[in-house]
């Protein structure tokens, strides 16, 4: 091989699957590719290899590569992920709407956004790519809370700030957030955003994420200036359907009036639409036995009166019931039987009645001792029959009413001794030297 300052000469050894061996003076082999040989060169053929260096490719080259470095650090090296901006919306006795602005990965991948409430993980959000906003429910009234959500991506973790918040007491009316739909009545409804204005509520006529009532009289909605057809149903509004997929719950407008008269956030059960709203408690009703309709001081039951009926007739039946009805009840709670004109006439000729006029005679002292001595009873009582029962007589407004009295009916003292002429028994010092009387044979009397 004849060196020179511009080539080599090597001697071409062997071809073989595109390489050929060459060979030098000093018994230099180098493997070299066939392609690079002259044509026609083959096993055997002397060649020369100048070898030169490029030096202004080697700086193209040299500035190709940093130009590429450079965009690689401003593609993935400047621009990092942001961490969320936490934002308070809307805050009710019971829910907390929050929201946030889109989120930015730059170039990482996001891995999760989850929020917190109180320092622990409460759920992750859905869509985090395009959800910009969350509402949460479930809390209790006047208690504080702190919320933040926490980044996840590839490029590494971004909390945001915390938000602390504090829920509405029952009597912060300014939470309520309200959507209008169809009211058939204007004027209600102008009453109702007032009423709304005047509490520092809020309404609108889309449903939004904080809304929290939906108000309408009926679930239609009828466009303006245009009559349904009677034969043709109305389809639900847009928003009422809405409102119940998001169960929002749906009321009349009368709870936005009840709200702002009670100063408080009042229960929905009784406004539901469809329900009866509650009214004002009528005036106190009159009672039962006086007379609706205003009545003349001389018409029978006049406003002196407060019998809605007639007075029920004396008793008029015959003395000889009456009798045997005061034998069997406490004497000293019945009436003399002779108390009245017709009685004594009545008495005088009855024969049976000077008999209870004997009995009636007796004093009051032995007949309380009759009636402390225990096991003794008038053998010769019998029970009323219904027949001779006293009877309540007629009157001209009423017809007559029959009673039937029965043991049931009255109380039971136990019956006092009696002799067998007079019925009264014998003094107690003449009783303890004769002995205790024999009472014979007991009689079960049917009640």
């Amino acid at each position: 091989m004849a060196a020179s300052q511009e080539s080599f000469m090597f001697t071409v050894g062997k071809l073989d699957a595109g390489m050929a061996i060459l060979l030098g003076e000093r018994a230099h082999l180098i493997e070299f590719p066939s392609i690079l040989l002259p044509p026609g060169a083959t096993t055997g053929s002397i060649v020369n290899i100048a070898v030169h260096q490029n030096h202004a490719e080697e700086k193209r080259r040299d500035a190709e590569f940093w130009t590429l470095q450079d965009e690689i650090l401003e593609e993935f090296g400047v621009r990092t992920p942001s961490a969320p901006e936490l934002q308070l919306r809307h805050v009710t006795q019971t829910s907390i709407t929050l929201e946030w602005p889109l989120i930015e990965l730059a170039t990482a991948k996001l891995r999760s956004l989850d929020f917190y409430r109180n320092g622990q993980r409460l759920a992750p959000i859905p869509s985090p790519l395009t959800n910009t906003s969350s509402k949460i429910s479930a809390l209790e009234p006047n208690t504080e809370y702190t919320f933040q959500l926490i980044l996840r991506t590839t490029a590494g973790t971004y909390p945001s700030n915390l938000i602390r918040v504090r829920t509405h007491t029952m009597n912060d009316t300014s939470g309520i957030s309200v959507c209008f739909g169809n009211v058939q009545d204007s004027v209600m409804l102008e009453n109702a955003k007032m009423a709304l204005r005047d509490m520092k509520a809020k309404w609108s006529d889309k449903i939004q994420i904080d809304t929290t009532h939906f108000v309408c009289t009926t679930p239609a909605a009828t466009p303006s200036g245009s009559s349904p057809s009677r034969s043709s149903p109305i389809a639900p509004g847009v928003e009422y359907q809405r409102a119940l997929q998001l169960s929002i719950p749906i009321v009349q407008p009368h709870w936005i009036f009840a709200c702002h008269t009670e100063r408080k956030l009042v229960s929905i059960a009784a406004y539901n639409l469809g329900a009866t709203p509650p009214t004002p408690a009528p005036a106190r009703p009159q009672s039962m036995s006086q007379p609706a309709a205003p009545r003349s001081p001389t018409s029978p039951g006049g406003a002196g009166s407060r019998q809605s009926m007639p007075p029920l007739a004396r008793n008029t039946s015959p003395p000889v019931a009456q009798a045997q009805a005061a034998s069997f009840v406490n004497p000293s709670a019945t009436p003399p039987l002779a108390s009245t004109p017709e009685h004594a006439n009545e008495s005088a000729n009855d024969p049976d009645a000077e008999e209870v006029k004997l009995e009636r005679a007796v004093p009051t002292s032995v007949m309380e001792k009759r009636m402390s001595r225990p096991g003794t009873m008038n053998r010769e009582f019998k029970f009323p029959t219904p027949v001779s029962s006293p009877t309540v007589g007629e009157t001209p407004d009423m017809p007559s009413i029959h009673r039937v009295v029965t043991p049931s009916n009255i109380e039971v003292p136990p019956p006092p001794p009696m002799e067998k002429e007079l019925g009264v028994s014998p003094p107690r010092s003449a009783r303890s030297d004769e002995g205790e009387e024999e009472l014979g044979d007991t009689v079960d009397i049917p009640l």
